[in-house]
């Protein structure tokens, strides 16, 4: 059951329209989650913006991997069939990283050092210790990569508690429900 009304896109606020036009384009349709979103252009257009500027941090693997890892952590299955979608159709990772993906981890010793990281920060809501920062420095991350992992870890949370919250039907292929991978 949805909890929010989903609009269709000629329904949503003028403000909204450009960037869920963008997204439309760019996905092929208008999904669930984006078409109730945008009923808040300062809130949708504030994320989107966040969302652009991140796509240009570290390599679609590693920010899918993270994706997946916050979904996780967060219990949305919306998401986590979004990033399940996108890990496999864009960022072209195997079914079996997808799910160590989901469990905080990958097999690149460098992405998985990131994702354990993501998963540390949203688990202890960035009250981290210094050996899980030393870590992520060892892997090769640089000040300037941490703080975007810091940054996806909050912008995948914003769409995981607003999915949460309002549960918009799923229009992604369905994965395993969150907890039972």
């Amino acid at each position: 059951m949805t909890r929010t009304t989903v609009l269709k896109p000629e329904q949503v606020p003028a403000e909204s329209k450009p960037t869920l036009d963008a997204f439309t384009k760019n996905i092929g349709f208008t999904p669930n989650m984006m078409a109730a979103f945008a009923q808040s252009p300062i809130a949708f257009n504030a994320w989107a913006t966040l969302l652009g500027s991140l796509s240009k941090a570290l390599d679609v693997k590693t920010r899918d991997s993270i994706g997946l890892a916050v979904s996780e952590v967060n219990g949305c299955n919306y998401c986590l069939t979004v990033h399940s979608f996108t890990a496999e159709h864009m960022a072209k990772l195997p079914a079996d990283e997808i799910v160590l993906a989901r469990k905080g981890h990958a097999t690149d010793p460098k992405r998985d050092a990131a994702v354990q990281f993501a998963q540390k920060v949203i688990e202890t809501r960035g009250q981290i210790g210094d050996g899980d920062l030393k870590a992520v420095r060892d892997a090769g991350y640089t000040e300037a990569n941490i703080i975007e992992i810091v940054a996806l870890v909050a912008v995948y949370s914003l769409t995981n508690f607003f999915n949460n919250v309002f549960d918009p039907d799923k229009d992604f292929p369905l994965v395993t429900p969150a907890g039972s991978i």
